[in-house]
């Protein structure tokens, strides 16, 4: 990697170009699982209402979780090239706790019964 005028590093193109293909996959992803949840409004049952508000919810989750999964990948990734053991420890807590979130109804489901 060189400085240039303003001494900020460059990456590399192929860098660029892979960066810039996940952040497009990311924020697709993000879209289609935020907007593809349905939320259709109940007749007269106040517990369908909560139902699809609940649904809603756990989906807006689960994008927020698939993003930290997203981004925990790609720090410890950077981390393998870089040999930097910090970066690796926090790249995996982040892959864990987007795990945890993106499986969090499921997870709730399990304790409930």
């Amino acid at each position: 990697m060189k400085k240039n005028k303003n001494n900020k590093l460059s990456l590399p193109g192929s860098v660029k170009r892979g960066f810039r293909s996940y952040v497009v996959m990311v924020l697709t992803m993000a879209l289609i699982l935020g907007l593809g949840v349905t939320v259709s409004a109940a007749g007269e049952d106040p517990l369908t209402v909560v139902n699809n508000l609940s649904d809603f919810v756990f989906g807006l989750i689960r994008a927020v979780g698939i993003i930290l999964l997203g981004w925990g990948i790609v720090q410890v990734g950077l981390s393998l090239q870089s040999h930097d053991p910090s970066q690796r420890s926090n790249g995996f807590l982040t892959l864990a706790g987007g795990i945890v979130i993106t499986f969090a109804k499921e997870i709730l489901t399990l304790i409930t019964g």
